[in-house]
């Protein structure tokens, strides 16, 4: 009788844990819809404005909250960018492992999670921090779905130039959290980003330029010579070195922030004109290491938007 008995738990354990996987599994996929490397973005813009608009050490709840917030409204618009792009990503290898091109998360499961974040990112905001910056937030989101993702993206090389406003939000967020209104500092540096995203998202798109070729996205590698790539790559980190210094007398700033704007400023000019002296030496594909640029601006706005933190609390 024991035995008889024991049998039906014995076997119940590998039935829960195999549950209990599975659950796990469908967790991670609709987290890896939500793209949380590229939210990384908004944390990096997005407190340090917060210092720079308190003038030293923000409060921590605000910080908190429109944290929260924006990660609610980058997840949406991460995810229903997924949705969107779905069909390319299947042809990608560089997203063919993302959870609706691998079929791990149904479309509509997709649709109602992104608009489901988008819904809980914008009451936050607007009940927790502000409605401006709960209106700024959506329409960041609004922006990046139905501008970049449905329009711009397989229609121009120009894609990411202007669809790269999108990621420029969280500056403006990050201020009008703290002060309510919007002021010039923030529009510098919502420049920053924007005239940033361009040669960032280009030096990956010349490693990865087989897979948009192949998906049929007009990134500008895609259509354009390498010369022209890399010289449009430079022009473009030039404006943004140059847009940077100009938050100094915006801003009214210390030292700190301008001699370390300089500084990874010179790191970003040198490793783009070497990229163009590469070019011009008939250096080509996988030799002129577009990626050493790609991390090498990670580090640049990460080192520079944490200058803009720290400056207000040495002044």
């Amino acid at each position: 009788m024991s035995v008889v008995e024991s049998a039906p738990a014995t076997g119940a354990l590998p039935a829960a844990s195999g549950g209990a996987r599975a659950a796990t599994a469908k967790v991670g996929a609709y987290v890896a819809l939500t793209k949380p490397r590229i939210i990384e973005l908004l944390l990096v813009t997005t407190v340090p404005v917060m210092f720079l608009a308190s003038g030293g050490r923000p409060a921590l709840w605000p910080v908190v909250a429109t944290l929260v917030g924006g990660t609610l409204a980058a997840a949406s618009a991460n995810a229903l960018n997924c949705y969107i792009d779905r069909d390319i990503d299947e042809l990608m290898r560089r997203t063919r492992r993302r959870p609706l091109a691998a079929h791990t998360v149904s479309p509509r499961g997709a649709v109602v999670f992104g608009v489901a974040l988008g819904v809980a990112a914008t009451v936050w905001l607007a009940l927790l921090v502000n409605p401006i910056s709960a209106g700024l937030a959506l329409a960041a989101n609004l922006f990046y779905v139905f501008v970049y993702s449905m329009v711009l993206k397989r229609r121009t090389a120009q894609n990411v130039v202007w669809g790269g406003l999108a990621g420029c939000f969280p500056t403006l967020i990050g201020w009008t959290a703290v002060t309510g209104e919007l002021a010039w500092p923030p529009v510098v540096l919502f420049l920053v980003v924007f005239l940033w995203t361009p040669p960032h998202t280009w030096a990956l798109a010349m490693r990865y330029r087989e897979d948009y070729a192949v998906a049929n996205v007009p990134m500008l590698p895609v259509v354009a010579s390498e010369r022209v790539v890399v010289l449009q790559i430079t022009r473009y980190c030039w404006a943004t070195v140059v847009a940077s210094l100009l938050l100094w007398p915006v801003a009214g700033t210390g030292l700190v922030y301008p001699i370390t704007a300089v500084v990874v400023g010179v790191a970003l000019l040198a490793g783009a004109h070497r990229m163009v002296a590469a070019v011009q030496r008939g250096v080509s594909g996988v030799a002129l290491a577009p990626m050493q640029l790609f991390h090498l601006s990670n580090v640049y706005l990460a080192i520079l938007f944490a200058a803009v933190a720290i400056d207000p609390l040495l002044t």
